[in-house]
């Protein structure tokens, strides 16, 4: 089954800035989650959140009159829900022990990995530049890292950057599937059944670990449901209309997000370290993705 063609020709910038938007999106639910993390708990804050999501997603598959989805698309589906789930445990763990702005700035070697996978996966180019790049990315994570063991931290604190750590090396794998993901499914289903699998997988230990939250823990949770859905919509729709690498470097929107929640919402402050070593990965990041053709790229992959 062909992937879904757009009417239109998309141009790079737009698909850019919607990319940008859904970063926007999700790093407002981050703020959320983080304080349903830690309100209560990692796994029940993504259980009753998910499960609300299953139905702001089956709302966005209807409304975009996706059709049932192809074979491929479902084994995609399933991949990508898979790595999520456990992409979003070690995520909100770690985000839950360590400053807002730090953990996502330990979350921007993704797109470097994403980029090196894009080209082994999908067979977009990458050369001496991205392996220069990912050196210097690297050294920026030890900047942070080096910067968080000069603060007052604990054992619990560097087991959450690590978690961090962990997250960011599967969401570059999920970068790369959400690329193939959005080439043979529309935006719709794709939050629909990313939704689906992951609450599937959470209640394998809901005998065990499930607990009802407290009525006023509900409206943060449909909060984070109703910006965690309209966000993978918009990257659904940006990732099917761009390339890889060169939409992979929205992520560096979060960062401003990140800091300003953070101070705002739970008093934390940005180091001089996380500042620095943040810098050093956004412009490993890219100077990797630079390429003279990646605007053509672009527009031929809406083709």
């Amino acid at each position: 089954m062909t992937r879904p063609a757009p009417a239109t020709v998309t141009a790079p910038a737009t698909a850019f800035a919607v990319a940008a938007l859904g970063i926007g999106l999700f790093s407002v639910m981050d703020a959320v989650m983080k304080s349903l993390v830690l309100a209560i708990g990692v796994y029940n804050a993504l259980l009753w959140r998910q499960m609300l999501s299953v139905g702001l997603g089956a709302v966005a598959w209807k409304l975009g009159n996706s059709g049932r989805p192809s074979r491929r698309a479902l084994k995609l589906h399933v991949a990508r829900g898979l790595v999520t789930t456990a992409m979003a445990v070690l995520f909100f763990w770690g985000l839950a022990r360590v400053p807002m702005a730090q953990a996502i700035s330990l979350t921007y070697i993704a797109p470097i990995l994403a980029l090196l996978l894009g080209a082994v996966t999908l067979g977009e180019r990458v050369g001496r530049r991205a392996v220069f790049a990912s050196i210097a990315a690297l050294g920026g994570v030890l900047v942070v890292m080096i910067g968080q063991g000069r603060g007052v931290t604990g054992p619990e604190t560097l087991h959450g950057a690590l978690a961090v750590l962990g997250s960011a090396v599967l969401y570059a794998v999920n970068l790369v599937i959400a690329r193939l993901q959005s080439q043979a499914a529309r935006p719709g289903e794709i939050a629909f059944f990313q939704a689906l699998v992951i609450t599937a997988t959470l209640a394998l230990a809901a005998p065990w670990l499930a607990a009802v939250p407290e009525a006023v823990q509900w409206p943060k949770l449909a909060l984070a449901a109703g910006l965690a859905t309209a966000s993978l919509w918009l990257l659904g729709w940006a990732y099917a209309h761009g390339d890889t690498g060169f939409l992979a470097t929205t992520e560096y929107t979060s960062f401003v997000y990140a800091a300003g929640l953070g101070f705002l919402v739970f008093g934390e402050r940005v180091s001089a370290f996380t500042l620095a070593g943040a810098a050093i990965i956004v412009v490993a990041c890219l100077y990797a993705a630079r390429r003279r053709d990646i605007a053509q790229t672009s527009i031929e992959a809406t083709a």
